[in-house]
């Protein structure tokens, strides 16, 4: 077995010197790092640090200016648009600080959504319990506007997790949220890590969030300048406020 070959099986997304420049103006400079299968990662950095370029490249959501992103061993530089955008949403999860639900849809369409697009039916067995991990089973009928943010945020990670993606990506998805609603999304994320070895990755500007990966990992004008396993509140504070 080559080493290539053991790194897609024991990573979902490797990143390989990527760059990302907007005219004059560089996101990211020379990004490497790879995101172990069934691990939680927390991305932080201060505003302008390349957080979501980083995870734009990363999730296939925009394409790097140089560098490699791989999904398991699919390069995604050398996928044309419609192969890019199905692989998004067959193998991808995504949560996002704005819900992005379809207002029209109930929460059972809007779960089962990507699937649709897809040309795939639900599993319903896996359905029902992600519903039911979520909290969520008894207001499938229901239109988002009739739900809370809270329950709206759940409807988005039962999205992201109906589809069994191998990575999900996750923007700052609590910031609109209460702390106690927070907390109940991101313990969410993480029994997905737990008990289904999913993967995650968070980015967030909230030390209480990212105290629930296994690892936070810094970024600063572009770059990863640090790592913090096992991390805490405070420790990931500590080291915020040195960036």
């Amino acid at each position: 077995m080559t080493a290539t070959t053991l790194a897609t099986q024991t990573h979902a997304v490797t990143m390989e010197q990527v760059t990302k420049t907007y005219g004059r103006v560089t996101a990211l400079q020379n990004v490497s790092w790879a995101f172990r299968r069934g691990t939680f990662t927390a991305i932080m950095g201060a505003s302008g640090s390349g957080k979501s370029t980083f995870l734009h490249c990363a999730s296939g959501l925009d394409r790097p200016t140089g560098g490699t992103v791989r999904l398991g061993d699919v390069d995604l530089g050398r996928l044309k648009e419609a192969e890019l955008t199905r692989l998004r949403r067959e193998r991808i999860g995504f949560v996002f600080q704005g819900y992005n639900l379809v207002p029209s849809m109930d929460v059972e369409r809007n779960i089962t959504l990507p699937l649709f697009l897809g040309g795939r039916k639900a599993d319903q067995r896996w359905l029902s319990e992600v519903v039911h991990r979520v909290g969520m089973a008894d207001r499938l009928k229901h239109r988002p506007t009739q739900l809370s943010g809270g329950q709206q945020q759940r409807v988005a990670v039962a999205r992201a997790l109906v589809t069994r993606p191998e990575i999900i990506f996750a923007d700052e998805p609590t910031a609109a949220l209460d702390p106690r609603t927070a907390g109940h999304v991101l313990r969410l994320m993480r029994e997905a890590v737990d008990q289904t070895g999913q993967t995650i990755v968070l980015v967030t500007h909230d030390p209480a969030a990212a105290a629930w990966a296994d690892s936070v990992v810094f970024l600063s004008e572009g770059r990863i300048v640090d790592e913090l396993t096992a991390p805490t509140a405070a420790a990931v504070l500590n080291r915020w406020d040195t960036l």
